[in-house]
């Protein structure tokens, strides 16, 4: 269940199995609340990365009306299926699922992707979406 950006935080966060994970909210500032997943995952090798993550990425565009959160997920899962990059398409495969997209919806991508973007790349984001699925 996807829980609406918080004021307090600027970011978004998800809720997966019952654990808050923050995707997005202010680098560096968290005042005691939970770092977000960029913190977690780079803040301190990369704190500006995991900052302009935070801030601009999950802050700005991702909070923009122009896309609902559910297409800016299907975009995302997309573009990391024909990229292949698996390590963030596993996170937006859930954020996915959170933000309303179905388990059909995203099988259907990687159906369609395989033909766009490689075999590989189709096969690639099933697998990580059947691992995501048999997690949650």
């Amino acid at each position: 269940m996807a829980v609406p950006p918080s004021a307090a935080s600027g970011g978004l966060t998800s809720i997966t199995n019952g654990t808050s994970l923050v995707l997005g909210g202010p680098a560096g500032g968290s005042h005691g609340k939970e770092k977000s997943r960029a913190q977690q995952l780079v803040g301190d090798v990369a704190p500006k990365l995991a900052e302009l993550t935070d801030e601009v990425l999950f802050g700005d565009v991702w909070a923009r009306a122009e896309l609902s959160r559910r297409d800016r997920s299907l975009a995302t899962v997309a573009a990391l299926t024909a990229l292949g990059r698996t390590d963030q398409l596993r996170s937006h495969l859930n954020l996915a699922l959170d933000n309303g997209v179905t388990q059909e919806e995203l099988a259907e991508v990687a159906t369609h992707l395989a033909f766009y973007a490689g075999w590989p790349a189709g096969m690639s984001a099933a697998t990580v979406l059947k691992e995501v699925l048999d997690a949650r």
